[in-house]
């Protein structure tokens, strides 16, 4: 048995040495084969020259290194695509989930006979009420508009095993959201509790803009709901428009003189109308850019340097 870890690297030169450090560790008391995969997403400090230097002491230690930056869904996928284990576990590198967790995950999946064994987070330190917030909302509202049910409060911290690899190899969509695909492709999957620790050094690497983007990616790969958006809206505003020409047509007709048609309700129908429209725009725009990418069929990355690999 071969167990594969596969660990995205953006600017983490501060905490990459402690990782490898508490991977080894871990990996050490599973009694398996392994191999670490750090995939370097086009960092700009020394992250990569302090990765050579673990290769080059370490055989299982084994790098991917992107042109740029291309993202973190990308790394993930990266990792996926080059890895040779029987079982994969997925882990990001600033230590906020704890390596040691696999251990918990690796018994779970071999009592359970587990495809997948997701990371659920119980808490989560050292992130601020407005993302933890957000987070929560976000993925109740994607399971509501979703014919997938993907798990709360969940990440890509997760151990998944052959079956699921060749699976996700064998897809081609540019624009990934990983946890989603997952658990779109079914099999048995089981949780694993645990407790998000405080990133152990350096800042985030998914601020707010970031957060946003895969939230979109998530909602537009999973849910062809907000396509309906604009024919609900329409609907309505046909109700309220016919609503409102028979009340007009009563007034006319009983001669009343409390009904003085002004120009500041016809101002506030044409602008709302105008901004139901550029937002239905905006809707299809969306998906239609996804389309768009899809159709330029470019590669998802582009790998400038392999080592051990």
């Amino acid at each position: 048995m071969l167990l594969s870890v596969i660990i995205p690297c953006y600017n983490e030169e501060l905490v990459i040495q402690e990782t490898y450090n508490r991977l080894s560790e871990v990996m050490k008391k599973t009694e398996m084969d392994y191999e670490l995969i750090f995939v370097n997403d086009g960092s700009r400090d020394r992250t990569f020259s302090i990765l050579l230097q673990l290769s080059q002491k370490d055989q299982f230690v084994k790098i991917i290194s992107f042109s740029r930056n291309f993202g973190h869904q990308c790394a993930v996928t990266a990792g996926i695509n080059n890895c040779n284990g029987n079982l994969a576990a997925i882990i990001d590198a600033d230590l906020q989930d704890p390596p040691e967790i696999i251990l918990d995950m690796l018994e779970i999946q071999q009592r359970e006979k587990a495809n997948v064994v997701y990371g659920v987070r119980k808490k989560r330190e050292g992130e601020s009420r407005f993302k933890l917030l957000t987070a929560k909302y976000f993925y109740r509202f994607l399971n509501k508009v979703s014919e997938v049910q993907f798990p709360i409060d969940t990440g890509d911290f997760r151990l998944i095993d052959r079956n699921i690899i060749d699976e996700f190899n064998n897809l081609h969509e540019k624009n990934k959201y990983i946890r989603g695909l997952i658990s779109w492709m079914g099999y048995k999957q089981m949780p694993c509790y645990y407790e998000r620790k405080e990133r152990f050094a350096g800042e985030t690497k998914y601020p707010l803009k970031k957060m946003m983007k895969l939230a979109k990616t998530g909602l537009l790969s999973f849910s062809n709901k907000p396509l309906m958006l604009p024919i609900w809206i329409g609907c309505i505003f046909l109700l309220i428009s016919l609503l409102y020409a028979i009340i007009a047509l009563v007034l006319v007709i009983i001669k009343s003189g409390s009904f003085v048609a002004g120009w500041s309700s016809i101002f506030f129908i044409v602008i709302f109308l105008g901004g139901v429209q550029l937002l239905t725009v905006g809707i299809l725009g969306e998906y239609i850019g996804e389309l768009f990418d899809e159709a330029k069929n470019r590669p998802e990355y582009i790998i400038s340097e392999k080592v051990n690999l």
